[in-house]
């Protein structure tokens, strides 16, 4: 990507039930219940509620253009004494414009603040482009975690934010 591709955008700390977060939750959930139609019993066609519980969530970012046009979503919740990177979401038409690393860069940013020594996250089997994006951010594959365990088709990987840095309590997933 040239520095001319690239889309400036500003991420937003909100309230995961920002119409605007809500919003772009909803395309996300769209676009993989598609992409997982022949799964009827992946998460991805649960509830949204049960998947993604706003009152577990420690962080949601949501890329704005300039134009304030909502165009990428990230969620951070705390699991045991990691934060999950939850619903990280790029709007199709914005793709390839620089905005999800803008987006991971504030959730690393964002864990940081938080204390987490580092961020896990799962992604499936088909969203190899998912995967190729974590790992060019510095993200490395970890065994699967509960609850993904139950998920055989789950990839897992962790960002380690501050090495040696943990919380001392988890807070509660």
């Amino acid at each position: 990507m040239t520095a001319a591709q690239a889309t400036p955008v500003t991420v937003c700390r909100l309230r995961p039930d920002d119409p605007d977060a809500v919003a772009l939750r909803a395309a996300m959930t769209g676009e993989l219940r598609q992409r997982y139609a022949d799964r009827p019993y992946d998460p991805i066609h649960l509830p949204p509620e049960r998947v993604f519980a706003p009152g577990s969530v420690a962080w949601t970012g949501v890329a704005y253009t300039p134009d304030a046009t909502p165009v990428g979503h990230a969620a951070l919740r705390w699991h045991g004494c990691d934060l999950e990177l939850k619903r990280m979401y790029v709007a199709p038409a914005h793709r390839g414009r620089g905005i999800a690393d803008q987006l991971l860069d504030a959730a690393r940013e964002a864990a940081g603040q938080l204390g987490a020594g580092r961020i896990v996250l799962q992604t499936g089997d088909r969203q190899p482009d998912a995967v190729r994006r974590y790992e060019r951010a510095g993200y490395r594959p970890i065994a699967v975690f509960p609850p993904y365990d139950a998920l055989p088709y789950s990839r897992c990987f962790a960002l380690v934010i501050r090495p040696g840095t943990r919380r001392k309590a988890p807070v509660p997933a």
